[in-house]
């Protein structure tokens, strides 16, 4: 029986990567998103070695429910970025891809344009069974574009649960995609996911419903006055554009670069790039524990009497937790 393949060189693929190959950076990414021991190893190196590298591009977290256009949305916006000369990487945050496969495939069909063009990079980022996995990796992956010299990353969510404060704490701008719609549709608006976002866009402002759209705008504008924004700095706009036609999607970004001016000036721009790599360390520290409690034997076997002693009511969920806690601990 042959043995598994070795880690691959890590300074010849942080070369390639630096290089903006491709096909290295894909490769990278596979690396950083594999379970093996050694893999995870390789890819510390690997991301260490590139650290230099990030933290130059514009990271925006993009989310809004199904059917609201989000592909359309970021192959309309891609392309306009890319007609202003800058190279982007769209990553995908799917909690549910472990059980239905994702929907990023689909989604990249849909970005016709931008799947096609040389200086566009799209990737999906595993579930692995866990969001905390989702967000560990989606923010590597993140540092690996950046280091390909991408410098614009677009990161996706599918707007479900936590999915949406994962990529709002990872991003430095955080878009909020929604629907033409009145009455029962606005008050149906999720009141954590409007105080997360730095802005909110209305989609489909055009033909038929471009009146419906605006006034769907004009009722979230009413709406964020009775909240509090996330930054002292910035005031969330509330915008209409299309995805279809393009109308709107160049102001639209306008307001992407206000926001970076106005919390530049006042230093939370760094503040909030600092607070990343801090919750990025515990993410990264809760998959560790978490992994470990899958991967020792011993553990394991006291897991499994936890959870029977659970289900059965012999044992607080308080008290079987603290007790594999000093397991791990030990």
């Amino acid at each position: 029986m042959s043995s598994r393949p070795p880690p691959p060189d890590i300074a010849r693929t942080s070369a390639a990567v630096r290089a903006g190959d491709r096909a290295a950076l894909a490769r990278a990414i596979t690396l950083i998103e594999s379970r093996r021991a050694d893999h995870r190893h390789a890819a510390s190196q690997l991301v260490q070695a590139l650290l230099p590298e990030t933290g130059r591009a514009l990271r925006v977290g993009i989310t809004g429910s199904p059917g609201v256009g989000k592909s359309t949305t970021i192959d309309a916006l891609g392309m306009y970025l890319i007609g202003q000369g800058r190279k982007i990487a769209v990553l995908a945050v799917d909690p549910s891809s472990a059980r239905t496969g994702g929907s990023i495939l689909g989604d990249k069909t849909r970005m016709t344009r931008l799947s096609a063009e040389a200086n566009a990079f799209i990737r999906p980022s595993p579930s692995a069974g866990t969001l905390g996995g989702v967000a560990a990796k989606t923010r590597e992956a993140m540092l690996l574009c950046e280091a390909a010299g991408f410098d614009v990353v677009l990161v996706e969510t599918v707007g479900i649960g936590q999915s949406e404060t994962a990529v709002a704490d990872m991003t430095d701008f955080f878009l909020a995609l929604m629907l033409p719609g009145a009455g029962d549709e606005l008050q149906g608006m999720k009141k954590g996911l409007v105080e997360l976002a730095d802005m909110i866009a209305v989609n489909k402002a055009d033909g038929d419903t471009l009146a419906r759209a605006q006034r769907t705008a004009a009722d979230y504008r009413a709406a964020l006055h009775i909240l509090a924004p996330r930054s002292p700095h910035w005031t969330p706009p509330v915008v209409t554009y299309s995805a279809l036609t393009g109308e709107g999607i160049g102001a639209l970004w306008e307001q992407v670069l206000a926001h970076r001016a106005a919390l530049t000036a006042d230093g939370e721009f760094a503040a909030r790039r600092r607070d990343q790599q801090v919750k990025w360390m515990w993410s990264m520290l809760e998959e560790r524990l978490l992994a470990r409690l899958r991967s020792d034997p011993a553990i394991r076997a006291h897991v499994k009497n936890a959870e029977a002693d659970v289900a059965a009511g012999r044992v607080t969920p308080a008290l079987a937790a603290d007790e594999l806690a000093r397991l791990v601990e030990a």
